[in-house]
């Protein structure tokens, strides 16, 4: 499999040297800019980039200006690296289509898990086909079985269930899978969650059991042994 690259967008060279260590233990090419206006540069310069990490605070050109000059070209998943826990700076993120947003100090090997699991969402990283617990999603087709039958489902049903899927194991809020799923540009009630839910589980059988609900947060899923 060809080396994925990510690019790693910091001032601090030894967060560099560390993110960049971590992911090339994982198998990843990692580019590295120092600041902005190197990021923007080396990023138009290779068209290959599958994920960035970017620092908020930066010379010459902060985080939020490199995110906008990308975004006006490109979805490539970013993920945000910020000093901060601030909610509105989460929110500026987030309306600037930011994937990710993950507050410093941070564990790398986290850092690189989301790294992995954005790359897996986006069907940058692994197989075209999930196969779990007798449930099976062709990401290519966009079909889903269970127990060899074909399920029909809406399009925010199969985003869904991907979702939880590639999360298994993972307490969900119902902000965190709204966000996700329906990548930031729904304004609405979070309980719509439930509702998508209760025809997912009714859909999917005796396999909706796999969708925990996790009281008072979201849910869960976890499949059957």
């Amino acid at each position: 499999m060809t080396q994925l690259k990510v690019m790693v967008v910091d001032d601090e060279s030894r967060m560099r040297k560390l993110v960049k260590d971590f992911l090339g233990k994982k198998g990843f090419e990692v580019i590295e800019a120092e600041n902005g206006e190197e990021a923007v540069d080396k990023f138009f310069e290779q068209s290959d980039i599958a994920l960035i990490i970017l620092d908020v605070m930066m010379p010459k050109m902060d985080g939020w200006q490199v995110c906008k000059e990308i975004r006006q070209y490109s979805k490539v998943p970013i993920i945000m690296l910020t000093a901060k826990s601030d909610e509105k700076d989460e929110l500026l993120g987030f309306e600037l289509g930011i994937d990710e947003y993950i507050s410093k100090p941070f564990s790398p090997k986290i850092l690189v898990a989301r790294v992995e699991a954005i790359l897996r969402r986006t069907n940058t990283l692994g197989d075209e086909k999930i196969e779990i617990g007798g449930i099976i999603i062709n990401k290519t087709a966009r079909e889903v079985t269970v127990d060899d039958e074909i399920i029909d489902l809406s399009y925010k049903e199969f985003e869904l269930l991907t979702y939880f899927v590639t999360n298994q194991g993972v307490a969900l809020s119902r902000e965190r899978i709204l966000n996700n799923v329906w990548n930031y540009d729904y304004f609405g009630d979070a309980r719509t969650i439930d509702t998508h839910v209760k025809k997912l589980r009714s859909k999917l059988g005796e396999k909706g059991d796999c969708i925990k609900t996790v009281w008072g947060m979201g849910y869960k899923f976890e499949a059957e042994k």
